[in-house]
């Protein structure tokens, strides 16, 4: 959205709307921009839901891994999680055969991890 029209949105001149928006960026309200990728218009993706459970979970070992899995180009988001599961994480995958290289070369060889949970997403419902 351009800035003209968000002031337009909110009743604000030109000028106030983009000296608000500095504003918070200032302040850290607003973090960052980002381009939102269709899928769809790209080679074809399947998203894999990921549930890693470590061995410890010492600050140490969540620290390790953290900067690890960082580090993994088709790790698209990773959570630290409560419940049975240490992590989540969000992978992209182009079919079985490249999360299988992506499990044996870059998962399973996180460190501190003592079990991993794959899901194969069918469609996305709700995506925001």
């Amino acid at each position: 959205m351009t800035n003209a029209d968000l002031a337009q949105r909110v009743g604000l001149s030109p000028s106030a709307c983009l000296r608000r928006v500095r504003q918070l960026e200032q302040a850290g309200v607003i973090r960052g921009y980002r381009a939102i990728i269709d899928e769809r218009g790209r080679e074809a993706t399947t998203i894999v839901i990921v549930r890693i459970t470590l061995d410890r979970q010492t600050e140490e070992c969540l620290r390790r891994f953290e900067a690890r899995v960082k580090t993994c180009p088709d790790v698209r988001q990773c959570y630290l999680m409560t419940g049975d599961a240490d992590y989540l994480l969000h992978v992209a995958v182009r079919d079985a055969a490249d999360y299988e290289r992506i499990h044996n070369e870059e998962l399973s060889r996180l460190p501190g991890v003592a079990q991993i949970q794959s899901n194969f997403a069918i469609r996305p419902v709700v995506w925001r």
